[in-house]
């Protein structure tokens, strides 16, 4: 798949999603590097047959908080693929892929070029 596309400051990538049902669905994502956890809209999640695990509270970048429950899912982008825990979004929740996905994948933003690009593993 690409490299992670600018618009208008933005960077989305896409990825594909899978439940343990063995279904797969390709998701646009915003690339949020402020974000702990990934998104996955509603119509994904329930297609995916994902179940909540647990609820957890989340505060807004204005300060509200909002629940969600939150599931784990595969997930594939940029040639990489791992498990990883994901918010199970609302009606209107967007897609956001957050800084666990990334981390577990291996990937990072690149603030400059604003593209995910490899991640220099350290060891100590």
């Amino acid at each position: 798949m690409d490299k992670g596309r600018l618009l208008l400051g933005l960077t989305y990538v896409e990825g594909s999603v899978s439940g343990s049902r063995g279904k797969r669905r390709t998701v646009r994502f915003l690339v949020d590097s402020g974000a702990t956890y990934t998104l996955i809209p509603k119509s994904v999640w329930e297609e995916l047959g994902l179940k909540p695990k647990k609820q957890v509270d989340f505060v807004l970048a204005d300060g509200t908080t909002i629940t969600r429950s939150v599931s784990e899912c595969r997930i594939r982008l940029l040639g990489e693929e791992g498990y990883t825990p994901v918010i199970l979004g609302e009606e209107t929740d967007e897609p956001l892929l957050g800084s666990v996905t990334l981390e577990v994948l291996g990937l990072v933003l690149d603030p400059f070029k604003r593209e995910l690009r490899p991640m220099r593993m350290r060891l100590a």
